[in-house]
Parts: C-alpha cells; structure tokens; sequence
C-alpha cells in the first residue's frame, strides 16, 4: 500500500531499466483484471505498474462521489510519485481517465492507449445500468468483496456512486480533445459501449492519433483479443513517430517510405 492524496492505496510501482506501463482499469474492476490479461505480455517489453483506484479492488472507498476527474487527479498523484514519465493504457473508464490526464499533464505521459473509452457520457450505447437485487450485482458483490478492505455489505454504495458518474461524465468536448498533446492510440471492439461514431469522433479529433477496431470484439475486447491487443499496443508504444504511410491523406507527409 502507498498514500496517494493521503489515502492508503494499493500499488504495483514498476521497476526501473526499461519503459514504464502504467495500466488503467475500468469501472467496477481493479488491475487484477487488465493484470492478467495484458500484463504478462507487456511485461515481456516494458514494465509494467498498476494502482486500484479508491473504492475499487484493494484500495478502501471513502464518503466523496466518484468522478473522472478525481479519478485523473489520482493517476496524476501516482505518476508524480514515480518520478518519472511513462506511458498509460486505460481500459474503458481507465481510458476515460487517461484523456484527461493526457489533456491536463502532457509532461507527465509519453504515450497513451485508450481502450472502450468514452470522451461523453452521452456516447455511449443504449444498455441497462446494472441494479442491485439482482443476479448481475450478486454476482459482482462477491468478486468485490473478495478483496475489499470494505466488505460486501459496502458493494451497494460503489454500485449507486458508479451509476451516477456514467449518467453524468465525462464530458470533455472535442475541442478539448484537440488540445491532448500525447501521442494516442484508440482501440475499441466492434461491438462495444460507446458507439463507433463516438470512437472514431475521439480519434478524429486528437491529433496524429491513430485507430483500431477489432473485429469481432465486445467490450470485454482485452480478454478476447488478449494477444492481438499485446501486438497493437506494443507496437503502437515503440513505433517511430510521426507514422509514415504511403498515401496519407489525414496526416501530413514526413518523408518517403521505409524501401523506397
């Protein structure tokens, strides 16, 4: 554990020698999930860090709401700690958070992955938010309950304080967007939360990011697609940039292709 903001939080510090991946988990998770999917792969080529966000995982809740940006000022306050710069892979509201952490403190990040991420709440698809009383959330209840510090009988509460933040955040705007420095990578499933105008939206408007749909993917694209996500990001974190394509048509020329 390591005080972060001033509250105890679980961390995985990543070793110093090679880059750092700091992996962003989503809603309702923790980083055991993107851990043990990605994780071992990356780890082949970087290393790799983690931190379960308050109220998530083993970090213990506290009274205040959930927001993206109390979320952003979390990852910041890890980062800093590490006292270096690093790239961030974030997955679902862990991309949501890397957006703005990548637009608030470019210094900070070298290149960013932002997996089934929303820019605005209201670009996500039609789906029932799940409720308590069911199978759904009894179900969940007893995974979160495995390693919160808090308990079962707190599952309720995350569950009512996640509803509200995916009803009313994020909302950045595209021209906030505009303004995000950090090289980007958009990665989705085909068929995931956000719509694919919504996904291709964030990607248009970043500058000099770049885009991937899976096929034939959910949501849940990082364990469906656990090898074919590794092969993306790392690719993505260690290409030369700008990209050099043969007919660019939204990027600006930079030089002949690589063999001609």
């Amino acid at each position: 554990m390591r005080k972060i903001l001033g509250h105890p939080t679980w961390v995985q510090v990543p070793k110093r020698g090679r880059a750092a991946v700091i992996l962003l988990h989503g809603g309702m998770s923790s980083s055991t999930s993107m851990l043990r999917t990605i994780g071992p792969g990356l780890s082949a080529h970087f290393r790799v860090g983690a931190f379960d966000r308050r109220g998530h995982g083993r970090t213990p809740d506290t009274s205040e709401p959930f927001t993206y940006e109390a979320m952003a000022d979390e990852t910041i306050a890890f980062v800093e700690s590490l006292d270096r710069r690093v790239h961030l892979v974030g997955h679902s509201d862990g991309g949501n958070i890397a957006l703005l952490v990548g637009l608030r403190r470019p210094d900070l990040i070298k290149r960013m992955v932002v997996v089934g991420a929303n820019y605005h709440y209201n670009g996500l698809v039609d789906f029932p938010l799940m409720q308590p009383g069911t199978t759904d959330f009894d179900t969940w209840a007893l995974k979160y309950a495995l390693h919160s510090p808090d308990g079962i009988v707190h599952a309720g509460e995350v569950l009512a304080k996640t509803n509200e933040m995916f009803t009313t955040g994020p909302t950045m705007t595209v021209g906030e967007l505009a303004n995000i420095e950090v090289p980007t990578l958009v990665m989705a499933g085909d068929d995931d939360v956000a719509t694919l105008e919504h996904t291709t939206t964030m990607y248009e408007s970043i500058p000099q990011a770049q885009l991937a749909i899976i096929p034939g993917s959910s949501h849940a694209v990082l364990k469906e697609r656990t090898r074919e996500c590794v092969r993306m990001v790392r690719r993505f974190l260690t290409q030369d940039l700008p990209v050099v394509t043969y007919s660019p048509l939204r990027r600006a020329p930079v030089g002949e292709f690589p063999g001609d």
